[in-house]
């Protein structure tokens, strides 16, 4: 049941809203407050899934009462109220962030009207906030070793700013993660954020699925297609394996950094895209440039932010940290208890080779929650985990 609090002063036009809103059907829960301050107590001390706020009260005005939600519970819509002259306010106010205004007398179709829209965006903004967090989950970075502190910093400064940034590091060791901390950060996150592999991807196909094409274009393009630029816009591409990626492709790529605009295989018409691009690659780009297999302009397009993500075994000292992350994670998905590791097998642990990185890190601890006991021991290790 929706919980709706309205804050007015006049008590004819509280009694008038309660009615209306209470007799919907019975699916709202409404309280009242008689001004501002007890409004503003009453948000503090309790969940709302709405407000309705006169704008024009004692003590404390409704100007001030919808800054001081926004600030404390930004989740929460406001619909102002608003007399005759309030009208200009009220306006003023949607800058402010209010969700909209009811002009007072209340018309009923308006107002239930509003008070629907509203609800349904406060459900799809926590919505959006928990799909977040869950996906925040999926891509959380581990660890307190000075180099991942250090990748951690700069992921601070850089995104929020639309700055184009270069990932390096060798396979398994979290590239991924480091472009959708990116994203999360940055002020695109409400945007998509889309990611093509270019390894993964023919070379007589990487433009197609980047640029879309015409019907026509080739022989299996049996319709339009809009490419990955496009279904980014406004949001964030990345670019996995980008240095796979072919001469001519990394020509368009780097068109559509130069101009924000691309257009698709088989068609001369310019579509306007506004996307981040961040990439990612194992490869020694500089080497690749050398070797005529990369182009230079675009490699100083890319890397105006470099950050090089370095192997599991030159952050040993993350590994207590990356088991218990794997162990918890591994166990939720399974269904299982959560089976504790020994001093010992974590030491024994921290001595590997860990030429797979993070990914072969975590089909370990998966192989030893499995086949292990009830508590992982140096002895699950030595049996279970290989090249021990």
């Amino acid at each position: 049941m929706a919980k709706i609090l309205i804050i007015e002063d006049e008590a004819a036009i509280r009694r008038v809203l309660v009615k209306i809103l209470s007799e919907e059907n019975n699916t709202y829960l409404v309280e009242e407050a008689e001004d501002g301050l007890v409004g503003m107590e009453k948000i503090k001390d309790d969940e709302y899934d709405l407000v309705l706020c006169d704008i024009k009260m004692p003590k404390m005005d409704g100007i001030e009462v919808l800054e001081a939600i926004r600030k404390i519970k930004p989740e929460v819509p406001v619909v102002m109220l608003s007399g005759h002259g309030d009208l200009d306010t009220a306006v003023n106010t949607m800058k402010l962030g209010a969700f909209d205004y009811i002009s007072k007398p209340p018309d009923l179709n308006r107002l239930l009207n509003t008070v629907r829209n509203a609800l349904d965006r406060k459900k799809l903004v926590v919505e959006n906030t928990q799909l977040k967090k869950k996906v925040g989950k999926n891509y959380e970075m581990i660890g307190n070793s000075p180099a991942i502190s250090k990748i951690k910093d700069i992921i601070e400064k850089v995104a929020p700013t639309d700055a184009r940034v270069l990932i390096t590091g060798p396979n398994g060791t979290g590239k991924e993660l480091v472009a959708h901390w990116l994203h999360q950060k940055s002020n695109r996150s409400n945007g998509p954020m889309i990611e093509v592999n270019c390894a993964a991807i023919p070379s007589e196909l990487i433009e197609s699925e980047l640029f879309g094409h015409v019907k026509g274009a080739f022989t299996s393009a049996v319709k339009d297609r809009a490419g990955k630029f496009e279904a980014a816009n406004g949001g964030t591409i990345f670019l996995d394996e980008i240095g796979d990626m072919s001469l001519s492709a990394q020509a368009k790529v780097l068109r559509a950094l130069q101009e924000n605009k691309i257009s698709r295989v088989g068609s001369d018409k310019d579509i306007k895209v506004d996307v981040r691009v961040i990439a990612a690659t194992n490869k020694d780009l500089k080497k690749e440039i050398e070797e005529k297999k990369f182009r230079e302009d675009l490699y100083h397009r890319l890397a105006v932010i470099l950050i090089e993500v370095p192997p599991l075994n030159e952050r040993r000292e993350d590994i207590p940290l990356l088991v218990e992350f794997f162990s918890d994670k591994i166990s939720e998905e399974q269904g299982t208890n959560k089976k504790e590791f020994t001093d010992g097998a974590i030491n024994l642990l921290k001595k590997y080779d860990w030429t797979g990185n993070i990914r072969e890190l975590r089909n370990v601890v998966e192989r030893l929650i499995i086949l292990g006991g009830e508590e992982i021991t140096e002895e699950d290790v030595q049996l279970f985990a290989s090249k021990f």
